[in-house]
């Protein structure tokens, strides 16, 4: 797959032992960006979605467009202190320690449809922040959408209650 090849891997970064799939290398392309931007659009346009809640940070790259594509509006779930207004946090475990993501209390309406939107789900500790979030507002989450899908580490577990959609999966090759 032409998408597959596009996406850059990096054997022991951040920390020894781990591949690091890096999208940035896809986003470069022209071909592989638009074409993984047309597969998201392509598998939510007629589903009557509402809005679009991308993860900080590289859901917004793909939440944003997939907004625009779809011609509804777009929602940045960001980390902690960085959005200016009223909002609800959800903290999550990381390897080491924990972090805490925050949204609008007014971003979602009560039953809205919406798809969360994000580059990579590997531990499923941010989506799964994301998804309280989204819950805690009243939102109806149609699914779970990634690029790239780590299977060896499970993070599906975390949002067993959500579909998953992921373009493509990287085992811990």
């Amino acid at each position: 797959m032409v998408l597959r090849k596009s996406v850059r891997s990096i054997s022991n970064w951040p920390i020894d032992g781990v591949i690091f799939r890096d999208l940035t290398t896809l986003m470069l392309d022209p071909q592989a960006f638009a074409a993984s931007c047309d597969i998201l659009f392509d598998r939510y346009e007629s589903q009557n979605i509402d809005k679009i809640v991308g993860i900080d940070a590289r859901g917004f790259v793909f939440g944003a467009v997939l907004a625009y594509k779809i011609g509804v509006g777009f929602i940045p779930v960001r980390k902690k202190g960085k959005l200016p207004g009223e909002t609800l946090e959800e903290s999550y475990n990381l390897e080491y320690g924990s972090d805490t993501l925050e949204i609008h209390k007014d971003a979602i309406n009560e039953g809205e449809r919406v798809v969360i939107v994000d580059d990579l789900i590997a531990t499923g500790g941010t989506v799964g922040a994301t998804v309280e979030l989204v819950k805690k507002l009243g939102a109806n989450i149609i699914e779970c959408a990634f690029l790239i899908e780590l299977p060896d580490l499970k993070g599906r577990e975390k949002i067993k209650e959500c579909e998953v959609f992921a373009i493509m999966e990287f085992e811990g090759e």
